[in-house]
């Protein structure tokens, strides 16, 4: 049986993203800060073009210029490199547990993590069986003090930043039970803190309540919520210490430790 002709590598639809790749693979190559003359070479592209890109992705912090005519890359994709191996090591330690919880209470059960002023759901264990449509796809985004995954992270911050995000957000409702008074918000996340869980009682959703708990790493870093949503008049609080038992199975896993942590 003849054999399949491969299909061609895809690129870009945009010449300026390709060349913008070609100029990144070009510098990870090298340990040491690249000429623009060699770079331009290597690439294939002239060295205006070559320049006029290189300062775009300069002002992004892609690239780093240690010194006139000379680029490595930059330390921006370090940032956006830990954040993405932080989520995927949350999540491939938390997919089995998060399947087994659901297993046991029959409802949705989500990972979260923050995005600047929202979280985004990474992770999700649902079944037709828990009698709720699941609205909040992986990947979706919500505001953190709407959330209980987001007071969770909320309360990691001191009280003036705090304030700076209410003040960014204006601390906008979606239901009739929103906080959008800071005064109720830093209550809500003064008991998160002591307990380290958090609620959110039809704050985004109506007809839907949540509960969350904190995912710690091995440096005891809040780095993921895992939280159960149900509908508001089933909403088992039975369930919270399985929660807590698996959050803390995940962050084990991830290598907290209580003990060393001072917990």
């Amino acid at each position: 049986m003849p054999r399949k002709a491969s299909p061609p590598p895809q690129t870009p639809t945009i010449q300026v993203m390709e060349r913008m790749f070609t100029l990144l693979d070009v510098l990870a190559e090298k340990e040491e800060p690249v000429p623009l003359k060699e770079l331009s070479e290597k690439s294939g592209l002239h060295p205006s073009t070559t320049h006029r890109i290189l300062n775009d992705l300069t002002l992004g912090r892609f690239v780093d210029r240690p010194q006139p005519g000379s680029y490595r890359l930059g330390l921006r994709l370090l940032e956006l490199g830990n954040m993405v191996k932080a989520r995927l090591n949350v999540r491939d330690a938390a997919l089995g547990p998060m399947r087994e919880l659901h297993r046991q209470i029959q409802q949705p059960v989500n990972l979260s993590v923050r995005q600047g002023d929202e979280i985004i759901y990474i992770e999700r264990a649902y079944s037709e069986r828990s009698g709720m449509q699941v609205v909040r796809a992986i990947g979706g985004r919500a505001p953190l003090h709407l959330t209980s995954t987001g007071k969770l992270f909320l309360a990691q911050d001191d009280p003036q930043r705090v304030r700076a995000y209410a003040t960014r957000t204006g601390l906008s409702g979606q239901t009739r039970n929103s906080i959008t008074q800071l005064s109720i918000l830093e209550r809500e996340l003064s008991k998160a803190k002591q307990y380290g869980v958090a609620r959110d009682n039809e704050e985004l959703e109506l007809g839907v309540r949540c509960i969350a708990a904190r995912i710690l790493d091995d440096q005891g870093k809040l780095v993921a919520g895992l939280s159960i949503s149900a509908p508001a008049d089933r909403m088992d609080d039975s369930w919270l210490p399985k929660l807590e038992e698996t959050a803390r199975f995940i962050s084990t896993s991830l290598g907290y430790r209580p003990r060393e942590q001072g917990a």
